[in-house]
C-alpha cells in the first residue's frame, strides 16, 4: 500500500510526465514515419521507442544531480529554469498550436526512428528531461534515507508507467487517430498546454523558495 509520501511522488511525477510527454500528440509523427512499414516493423518501432524513452528519463533522474553539480547549478536555479521552460512549452501548446517536444516530420534513408525522433525528442525531449531533473532535485533534499529511496522508486515507477502509456499509444496509433480525429487531438493538446503552465508555475515557485533559502 502507498503511504502519503509515496503517493505524493508517484502521482506528482506521473501526472507531470504524462502531461509533458502527451502521448496522443505523437500519433501523427509515428504514422508519418512508419508509412510503408509492415505491421511487424511498426510494432518494433513502438517497442524500442518505449524502451529508449524510459532509459532517457531514468538516466536524467539518476544523473541529474551529478550534472548540476558538475556545472555548479543550484537546485533552486534548476527548478526555476525548468519551470520556465515547461511553462513556455505549455503556452505554445495553448496559444500557438505547438506540441511538447515537437520533432520535424521528416523521413530518413535508414528506416529506424525508434530513438530519433520518436523517443528523443519526441517523447523524452527537453521539457520531459527538465521535469525529471526537477523531481531529482526535490528527492536529493529528502533528509531521511529510507524516504529518499522510496521517492526514487516511486519516481522510477512513474517513469515506467509514462513510457508504457507512450508505447501503448504508439501501438494503437492508427485506431486512436481514426476515433479522436484532428479536432479531438487539438482540444487535448490545448488542455495539456494549460496543465503544463500550471506545473511550470509550481516548479518556479518551489525553485524561488529554495533559491531564497540558499539552495
Amino acid at each position: 500500500m502507498f503511504d502519503a509520501f509515496q503517493f505524493q511522488y508517484f502521482f506528482g511525477a506521473l501526472v507531470s510526465l504524462v502531461v509533458i510527454t502527451n502521448p496522443p500528440t505523437k500519433i501523427p509523427l509515428f504514422i508519418s514515419l512508419t508509412v510503408g512499414m509492415t505491421p511487424e516493423q511498426r510494432r518494433q518501432q513502438a517497442n524500442w521507442a518505449g524502451i529508449y524513452s524510459f532509459l532517457v528519463m531514468l538516466i536524467s533522474l539518476l544523473a541529474g544531480n551529478l550534472i548540476l553539480a558538475l556545472f555548479g547549478i543550484s537546485f533552486g536555479a534548476m527548478r526555476i529554469a525548468g519551470g520556465l521552460v515547461i511553462a513556455m512549452i505549455g503556452n505554445q501548446m495553448l496559444f500557438g498550436g505547438q506540441t511538447p517536444n515537437k520533432a520535424p516530420l521528416v523521413r530518413r534513408n535508414k528506416e529506424d526512428y525508434a530513438f530519433f525522433p520518436l523517443a528523443m525528442p519526441g517523447i523524452a525531449g527537453p521539457g520531459t528531461i527538465a521535469v525529471v531533473i526537477g523531481f531529482s532535485t526535490e528527492i536529493a533534499e529528502v533528509s531521511d534515507t529510507a524516504q529518499m529511496v522510496s521517492a526514487i522508486v516511486m519516481t522510477v515507477c512513474a517513469i515506467a508507467c509514462t513510457s508504457f502509456l507512450a508505447w501503448l499509444t504508439l501501438r494503437c496509433s492508427e485506431f486512436v487517430a481514426n476515433h479522436i480525429g484532428p479536432s479531438g487531438m487539438q482540444v487535448l493538446s490545448k488542455l495539456m498546454g494549460f496543465l503544463l503552465i500550471c506545473i511550470g508555475v509550481q516548479f518556479v515557485g518551489s525553485g524561488v523558495r529554495t533559491f531564497i533559502a540558499g539552495g
